[in-house]
C-alpha cells in the first residue's frame, strides 16, 4: 500500500493544528482578563463585593425558605379531623365504623377515643376532679380521630374529606380547624413568589452592575481596541476578553454569596439552636448544599458573561477607527 502523499498528510494536520490554536487564543484571553482584574484590586474588589451580597440575598432567602416548609411540613403532619359520635350509638356501630374508616381513601389512621378516656383527660387538664366527680353518668361521645394521608393535606383536598366524614352514619359532629392551614399554604406562596420576584429583580441587577464595568473597561481600552480594529481583529477576537471578565465577575461574586450566606447562617445557628431547644423544637439551619451552591456559582458565571455579552455587543459598534 502507498503512503500518503505530504500534501494530504498536511491537510489532515491542519484541523489540528486550528483547533490547537484556538484553544491557545482563548486560554490567553482568558488568563489576560484575569491579569487585568488583579492589576486594579480595589476596583475589582469592590465590583465583586456588590455582586456578591446582590446573589446573598435572595440566595439568604431560599435557604430560610426552605427550612421553614422543612418547619411546616412538621405542621401539617398535626392536621387531625375529630368525630365526635352520636350519644345514643352503641359499641358495636362504633367498631364497625372503625373499621370502615381505616379503610376510606384519603385516610392515614384513626385513633379511638372513649368516653371514660376523654373523661380522664378533661379531669387532668382542667382540675375539676372533684365538680366531675358529682355528675351521674358521663356526658362525653365516642370520638374518632382522623389523620389524613400526606397527599390529602391540601387545604381542598382536606376540605372536601371533611365532608365525607361528617355525612358517615353516627357521627354528630366533625370538626377541623382549616383557618391556620389555609394561612400556613398562603404564606408559604407568598414567601416563594416573593423569593423567586426579588431573584429576578437582582439579577437584573447583576447585569447592570455587569453592563456599566464592561462599560468603563471598553472606554478605558478605547485607543487599544482602534488599533486592534486596524490591523484586522475581528469583533469576536475583541470582544473575548471581556467576556472572560465578565465571568471572572460573576464567578467570584457567587462565591462571596457563598460565604455570606453560609457565614451568616453559622453566625446565627447557636441563637437559633437555643431557642429551638426552648420550643422543643429541632430547628437547624444547614446552609447551601452542594446542588445549591452549584446552582449558585452557576448562575454568578452566567450572569456575568451574559452582562458583559450586552454590553460589550453594544458599545463595541460605536467604536470605530478613525
Amino acid at each position: 500500500m502507498s503512503s500518503p502523499s505530504p500534501q494530504r498528510a498536511a491537510s489532515r494536520a491542519l484541523p489540528k493544528k486550528v483547533l490547537v490554536a484556538y484553544f491557545v487564543s482563548h486560554m490567553q484571553a482568558l488568563l489576560h482578563s484575569l491579569g487585568r482584574l488583579v492589576k486594579t484590586p480595589l476596583a475589582s474588589l469592590m465590583t465583586i463585593g456588590v455582586i456578591g451580597i446582590t446573589l446573598a440575598l435572595p440566595a439568604g432567602m431560599h435557604v430560610l425558605l426552605q427550612e421553614f416548609q422543612g418547619i411546616s411540613a412538621g405542621w401539617k403532619n398535626t392536621t387531625r379531623i375529630s368525630l365526635f359520635l352520636r350519644q345514643d350509638i352503641d359499641g358495636a356501630a362504633v367498631n364497625d365504623l372503625f373499621r370502615r374508616l381505616q379503610v376510606m381513601p384519603g385516610v392515614a389512621s384513626v385513633v379511638r377515643i372513649t368516653p371514660d378516656e376523654a373523661l380522664a383527660e378533661f379531669r387532668q387538664l382542667t382540675g375539676f376532679g372533684e365538680a366531675l366527680q358529682a355528675l351521674t353518668e358521663n356526658p362525653l361521645p365516642f370520638v374518632l380521630v382522623v389523620q389524613p394521608k400526606t397527599d390529602f393535606r391540601d387545604p381542598l383536598l382536606v376540605q372536601t374529606l371533611l365532608h365525607r366524614l361528617r355525612d358517615l352514619p353516627g357521627v354528630e359532629l366533625a370538626q377541623l380547624d382549616l383557618a391556620w392551614l389555609k394561612r400556613l399554604f398562603a404564606l408559604t406562596d407568598i414567601a416563594r413568589r416573593g423569593v423567586l420576584v426579588l431573584g429576578v429583580l437582582l439579577s437584573l441587577a447583576v447585569l447592570l452592575i455587569m453592563g456599566n464595568t464592561i462599560r468603563l473597561a471598553i472606554q478605558s481600552r478605547r485607543e487599544e481596541i482602534e488599533v486592534e480594529k486596524l490591523i484586522g481583529a475581528t469583533d469576536a477576537f475583541i470582544r473575548r476578553p471581556f467576556l472572560y471578565s465578565g465571568c471572572w465577575y460573576g464567578l467570584a461574586g457567587a462565591l462571596v454569596a457563598w460565604l455570606l450566606v453560609n457565614g451568616t447562617l453559622w453566625f446565627l445557628s447557636a441563637p437559633i439552636q437555643r431557642l429551638s431547644v426552648l420550643y422543643n423544637s429541632d430547628l437547624s439551619l444547614a446552609g447551601l448544599g452542594i446542588v445549591e451552591s452549584l446552582v449558585l456559582l452557576l448562575t454568578g458565571v452566567l450572569l456575568g458573561t451574559l452582562g458583559a455579552w450586552l454590553a460589550v455587543g453594544r458599545h463595541l459598534r460605536e467604536i470605530e477607527p478613525g
